[in-house]
């Protein structure tokens, strides 16, 4: 049972700072606890664990324009960032983990406004029907969190500009469908800053949990693991991955998600497999690639080793066994 409610604004606008602190906040935080956390990033696309950055995101305007790739711990796609958006997490161990509860603080605390927000599935909230909140989650041991965005003014130009959306996505979801379903909540209240939002989610939050939140203040060694949680999140081989040379490519289109392998092959065989997902829970995909490492190339050897990841994977069998029935077309 939640005892005690924490919450903690960022000052930092740069993305690699804000998911340190963000990684700090999902490891220390203890039993009987949450930690909900508000940040914001300037020009920032920001993709999902298993994605590839260079596919996802146009990295040289990007980066001409001032502007940071990033790479986040959760799974889901590509999403951009700027200072009309504003981020939210919620920090809490599995015993109080409550995502409908969660969501509930961000939809109390904009119908304080007028604005009719709803929960919509997994993990969307709308608004006349339009999304204006996209979330992704992430687990570590008993740790997890739960982000996501809430567009207040986002300057919507910059979505087309950077984000670069596969055709698989495209022709799934339509052009136009993608362009209109999303919203900035200043089109249904046109006096709603950030600023007054971060107020409204805090007083939203003791409202829902019933308890007084507190501020998180942080010390000079909390500190120092956020400036190492930092580095990381800067460093180069995080944010863009191991390209591979992608002798072959293969993608597809599944229910839960798109998949792309990216197969460097000599006389054969597969001499290196790289595996991007957009898949909510992306965890399987981080086993697709080194399964298919040193594997003939051949579809009953490729089918069989993704079979053995499934049967050691049984919460992803399903999108496992997806995976093996399209090799049987695709190769």
């Amino acid at each position: 049972m939640i005892k005690k409610l924490y919450y903690i604004n960022s000052n930092s606008l740069i993305p690699y700072e804000n998911q340190g602190l963000e990684e700090h906040l999902f490891r220390r935080v203890n039993a009987d606890e949450l930690i909900l956390y508000l940040w914001q990033n300037k020009r920032t696309v920001v993709i999902g664990r298993n994605q590839n950055c260079w596919r996802e995101c146009r990295v040289e305007e990007l980066l001409a324009d001032g502007g940071y790739p990033a790479r986040r711990l959760s799974g889901g796609g590509a999403v951009f960032h700027d200072l009309g958006n504003l981020n939210f997490t919620f920090c809490v161990r599995e015993a109080d983990y409550d995502v409908a509860r969660q969501l509930s603080v961000i939809v109390a605390a904009l119908q304080k406004t007028g604005i009719p927000a709803e929960k919509s599935g997994r993990n969307d909230i709308l608004a006349g029907g339009r999304k204006f909140s996209g979330n992704a989650f992430y687990h570590s041991g008993s740790q997890r969190y739960h982000h996501g965005t809430i567009m207040v003014d986002v300057d919507m130009s910059q979505l087309g500009r950077y984000l670069n959306p596969s055709p698989a996505k495209l022709a799934a979801k339509g052009v136009t469908s993608v362009r209109s379903r999303v919203i900035n909540l200043r089109e249904l209240s046109p006096e709603l800053t950030v600023d007054q939002l971060r107020i409204l989610l805090i007083d939203a939050l003791g409202e829902v949990y019933g308890i007084k939140p507190q501020e998180l203040v942080l010390d000079a060694d909390d500190r120092k693991k956020v400036d190492n949680y930092t580095q990381d999140y800067r460093d180069w081989d995080w944010i863009y991955g191991t390209q591979g040379s992608g002798d072959v490519t293969l993608e597809h289109r599944f229910d839960w998600g798109e998949l792309t392998l990216e197969l460097t092959l000599n006389n054969g065989y597969v001499e290196e497999a790289v595996a991007y997902s957009d898949a909510m829970d992306g965890d399987f995909v981080l086993a697709v690639g080194p399964a298919l490492n040193g594997s003939r190339y051949e579809q009953k050897e490729l089918i069989a080793r993704i079979c053995a990841v499934a049967n050691s994977q049984p919460q992803a069998e399903a999108m496992l066994l997806d995976i093996g029935k399209w090799l049987r077309q695709a190769i």
